[in-house]
């Protein structure tokens, strides 16, 4: 790997750890709410009837079963998540998000939307932020591009 390729990967490695770890921190202490478990919900909250089959969720976040399976767990112990049978095949199981998990959404999205903006949008002018979106989109070729004004929080 040439000398700018490799600054560029850990420059891109540094940034992820950086925002990752702000954004934590911001959710821990205001809201005693992994970035994980947030992940969980809003996933749960944007998906049709805020229920989604657990395979799905675990691809959604990146998850391996059993550690989705031990985060919903939590959740569930927690009245933010709860598990039912899937109605179209009775060996799926379904994670809802309950009404307590979407009023505890609600208020930690304002924390991690504000800590978006902190920590990463606020630094880049918007073509900056246009180009950046591109460039990163690049990465994945699964990732769909959502229309101006979407995005993470929004309809919750």
């Amino acid at each position: 790997m040439d000398p700018r390729s490799l600054w560029a990967w850990r420059q891109f490695l540094r940034a992820h750890s950086y925002v990752i770890r702000q954004l934590e921190t911001d959710l821990e202490a205001e809201h005693h709410l992994p970035l994980a478990s947030f992940d969980v919900l809003v996933q749960l909250a944007e998906a049709p009837d805020g229920a989604l089959r657990m395979n799905e969720l675990a691809e959604a976040v990146l998850l391996s079963r059993s550690g989705l399976t031990r985060l919903v767990d939590r959740l569930e112990r927690d009245g933010l998540v709860a598990r039912r049978s899937c109605p179209s095949d009775a060996r799926g199981t379904l994670a809802t998000l309950t009404p307590e998990g979407r009023k505890r959404l609600r208020a930690a999205s304002r924390t991690h939307l504000a800590g978006v903006s902190k920590h990463v949008t606020s630094h880049f002018s918007p073509d900056e932020l246009d180009v950046l979106a591109n460039l990163l989109g690049r990465l994945d070729p699964h990732v769909s591009t959502p229309p101006p004004g979407g995005g993470c929080g929004q309809g919750v």
